[in-house]
């Protein structure tokens, strides 16, 4: 199986690749077309900020490329976020695969949330042999409301989408990469997608 994960100018890539060869999974680091379009699974990291991830994606092609993949893609974190409508962070126009918003927590809330925390209603193949309320490792600062293509939610003072899928896209707010024996079954998951 062929895995690609894109290169975009973000952090936390060698934290995704080593998660992957943990499970045995050799993936490629890449932003070039030709390889993402060929590859079986497209893994879209991210740590960062959104308007500037999205400058660099319209600066390389990749938004574009990116919304007209078709096989399974999986976002993580800012990932996740820059595959939705828009984002208050920056004011960025995303790339709109998820018809939901990525807001800012409020200043009632600790932010960033940075920690273990639950997810609930599990609602995907992404989340097989996974049970309500495991905890996962998250660290935001926005988060991506409820909406149709909501397939987790998490609660921080309130519930907010935790996990999104719509067609061939995935998406995770939390880290699956940090998230030790559970996060690497979700990757499994989406492997075997």
């Amino acid at each position: 199986m062929k895995v690609a994960i894109i290169k975009y100018n973000s952090g936390n890539v060698c934290s995704v690749q080593f998660a992957l060869e943990r499970i045995g999974i050799s993936a490629l680091v890449t932003d070039d077309a030709a390889e993402l379009k060929s590859s079986d699974r497209v893994i879209f990291p991210g740590v960062g900020e959104a308007s500037g991830a999205m400058n660099y994606l319209r600066n390389q092609n990749l938004d574009k490329l990116i919304v007209d993949l078709k096989q399974p893609v999986l976002g993580i974190c800012l990932g996740m976020q820059l595959m939705c409508d828009f984002s208050e962070e920056g004011k960025t126009q995303c790339l709109g695969i998820f018809n939901q918003n990525v807001l800012k927590f409020s200043d009632t809330n600790k932010v960033p949330q940075i920690g273990w925390n639950t997810i609930s209603n599990l609602n995907s193949t992404l989340f097989n042999k996974i049970s309500e309320e495991e905890y996962m490792y998250f660290v935001h600062s926005y988060y991506v409301e409820l909406g149709e293509n909501t397939i987790a939610n998490t609660n921080y003072g309130f519930t907010y989408s935790s996990a999104v899928e719509k067609n061939n896209f995935f998406g995770v707010q939390f880290h699956p990469e940090k998230s030790a024996e559970v996060g690497q079954l979700i990757l499994k998951n989406f492997l075997s997608q």
